[in-house]
């Protein structure tokens, strides 16, 4: 097949998605950048991580979890005529339809269960589009723990829907006033919070962030939709894989538990970022929230705010293992507009009778382009993830529309 996109070919090596290097690091990026009083945690959390992830037991318990309270598998929806309009085939792995609404709830069921097996009783979580402190606090109500969400004032404001849902299923909701206001200000406070909380909480991170072990637990915990997409494809598609594997990315957790699950194959793997928010399209090495990667900066290194319509795009990095990804050649990383991404959300929602949130309207937005442009050939095969639903976002739709 004729690609007109400027790929490197790559030639991963082996062990690609597979466990991180020592010390956490994907290539040059990762590690465990965290003060001295955190350092003992993430090792706490690291051991812990390892003996859970290959306990019998831990892993059936979270399977039933993910199928009884989560609803998987989701399900792989052919978007019939948007397909016919662009002249490829697109089909989407539908992680809006999961108990809360988004992908949140399979990395957030893990880090819950993996908490009370070590015995801590409260969930401390930060959130940029609430989703995943939906997905936190769903889970602490599930299994009896308490849960504390770190929210940006201003993602307050325009997920005032998810803030509710939050308080009714009982999280403390803790709005953050500094700096941007948004989601990277949120972690830094969940993270100092953690500092002085280690001894009965779990800092439940929500992205393939921070420090070590959590870029490579949150992926193997997301891989499930990966491997259930690569499972669906196999029975879907004539050819059985992709052409391209499609996902938004914030700090890139859909996408990184996405393509896991097709790393090993041929098909082409695409993140999307926002526009104000590329940190793998054009970020520069630094370290933030205890790790190495590539973060939107200044001239005097200091990291400047993201800006994004998509709350839970609006972070000025990206995860060490895309930054990984991108270097090897093996992950592409563009970027679509605000306009682009409203733009997409409304023709998936008058089309397919599908309103995704606005995170995924970003994958969704370049898949379109791509289309049209003839980046993506006539007759491809595309998997684009749909992270979330778009019900949060509807207010802030209805001012723009």
């Amino acid at each position: 097949m004729r690609h007109l996109l400027p790929w490197r070919e790559p030639v991963p090596p082996d062990g690609t998605m597979g466990e991180p290097r020592a010390r956490g690091r994907f290539g040059e990026y990762g590690g465990r950048y965290a003060p001295e009083s955190l350092v003992e945690a993430c090792r706490e959390v690291d051991e812990a991580f390892r003996e859970a992830w290959v306990d019998p037991g831990f892993r059936g318990a979270l399977a039933r979890l993910l199928a009884v309270h989560a609803g998987r598998p989701t399900p792989l929806t052919p978007a019939g005529r948007l397909s016919e309009a662009l002249g490829v085939q697109l089909y989407l792995k539908r992680e809006d339809l999961t108990h809360t609404g988004s992908h949140k709830i399979n990395n957030v069921l893990g880090q819950a269960l993996l908490a009370t097996r070590m015995g801590r009783r409260r969930l401390i979580a930060e959130t940029g589009a609430g989703q995943h402190g939906v997905a936190t606090a769903t889970a602490a109500a599930l299994l009896g723990l308490e849960a504390t969400v770190f929210m940006g004032e201003r993602d307050i404001e325009r997920q005032a829907l998810n803030v509710f849902r939050m308080r009714m299923l009982g999280a403390e909701v803790i709005p953050v006033t500094t700096g941007s206001r948004t989601l990277k200000d949120a972690t830094s406070e969940a993270m100092r919070h953690w500092v002085g909380a280690t001894g009965d909480s779990h800092y439940c991170i929500g992205s393939v962030v921070g420090p070590d072990p959590y870029p490579w637990m949150v992926r193997e915990f997301q891989r499930v939709i990966g491997d259930e997409a690569r499972g669906q494809c196999a029975a879907e598609l004539p050819t059985g894989v992709p052409d391209y594997v499609v996902a938004c990315v914030g700090g890139g957790s859909n996408a990184a538990g996405t393509f896991a699950g097709f790393a090993d194959t041929p098909a082409r793997l695409v993140g999307v970022e926002a526009e104000g928010g590329a940190g793998a399209a054009r970020g520069r090495l630094g370290v933030l929230h205890g790790c190495r990667s590539l973060f939107l900066q200044d001239d005097d290194g200091q990291i400047t705010e993201a800006q994004s319509l998509a709350a839970g795009l609006d972070y000025p990095g990206v995860g060490p293992e895309h930054a990984h990804l991108r270097d090897l050649g093996r992950a592409r990383y563009v970027t679509v507009t605000d306009d682009e991404a409203i733009g997409a959300a409304v023709r998936l929602a008058r089309t397919e009778g599908i309103l995704p949130a606005l995170e995924s309207a970003h994958a969704l937005a370049w898949v379109i382009r791509a289309a049209d442009t003839g980046d993506l050939p006539a007759g491809s095969t595309v998997l684009m993830t749909l992270s979330g639903r778009g019900d949060k976002d509807v207010s802030t739709l209805k001012e723009l529309l």
